[in-house]
């Protein structure tokens, strides 16, 4: 029994040894200066973008291609439109990626008028515009993907580019489709040649107008090289510090060093009491 009272003695020297080194604890915090870019991702999800001349075809190599642009992406705010006949805003502008990709990977291509191929990329453009209208981001931008040319919708594209330029909204256009016939598996099961219709002009136009640019990209790796460009053109004005509050521990320490002490006078003059 008498061994407990020499342990806290030794206990207690070595609580006090460690308080004198003074150990801290640190509590690191991030302090963002500046702001992101906010951006409206408008993505065609027409019937032609079954098309099977991108792997594994040309709506799958986007969704993949616009994944890894996000995780490019840090501090902006990405929202997602998707248009066929229609357009949808899917996920407004947001910092949460993770929803963001999900709803992006549960996009499917749309058939909207049996087995033709509708597309409205002046809805699209319209949506993405009022996405980002109220945005107070000082760089706002659309990236337009699209396999086809305007055939449907009742807001002309150029009409919706004049409406982002009015809001100061920059737009890229990406035209996604190989020169000539690629194959189209239909709903029905049917596979047949389908000529690329990519009007190159309008969407090159409707870039000029905003301060955007025109891409073409002819498959996946070309794709890849479209977005990492417009990752570097677009990036953003963001300055992050770390600062780090340091807390005292040596009160822990010492508290209970003086604990052990106590109790160990205690039984030494109760309990353990040696008798003359």
């Amino acid at each position: 029994g008498r061994l407990v009272l020499p342990v806290m003695r030794y206990l207690a020297l070595i609580l006090l040894i460690v308080a004198l080194a003074r150990p801290q604890s640190g509590h690191t915090r991030e302090i963002i200066y500046g702001e992101g870019v906010d951006i409206a991702i408008v993505l065609d999800i027409s019937g032609s973008m079954a098309a099977l001349d991108f792997e594994p075809n040309r709506l799958g190599a986007a969704k993949q291609v616009i994944h890894d642009f996000i995780e490019g992406r840090q501090y902006d705010r990405i929202g997602l439109v998707i248009f066929s006949k229609e357009a949808f805003s899917q996920v407004p502008p947001t910092l949460d990626y993770q929803v963001l990709e999900r709803v992006l990977n549960e996009t499917k291509v749309s058939w909207d008028l049996g087995l033709d191929s509708a597309t409205s990329i002046g809805l699209g453009l319209a949506n993405g515009a009022n996405m980002l209208r109220d945005s107070q981001a000082k760089s706002r931008v659309i990236v337009l993907l699209t396999d086809g040319a305007n055939n449907s919708g009742q807001i002309d594209p150029l009409t919706a580019a004049q409406i982002a330029k009015s809001l100061d909204i920059r737009i890229y256009t990406i035209g996604a489709a190989r020169p000539g016939p690629a194959l189209l598996p239909f709903p029905d099961g049917h596979i047949e040649y389908r000529d690329s219709e990519i009007d190159e002009e309008s969407l090159k136009e409707i870039a000029n107008l905003t301060g955007g640019l025109y891409f073409r990209a002819e498959d996946r790796q070309g794709l890849q090289q479209i977005y990492d460009t417009i990752n570097q053109l677009e990036r953003s004005q963001v300055e992050v510090r770390l600062f780090t509050r340091y807390t005292e521990l040596a009160a822990w320490l010492i508290v209970p060093a003086g604990l052990l002490l106590g109790i160990e006078m205690l039984l030494r003059r109760t309990l353990f009491r040696t008798i003359p």
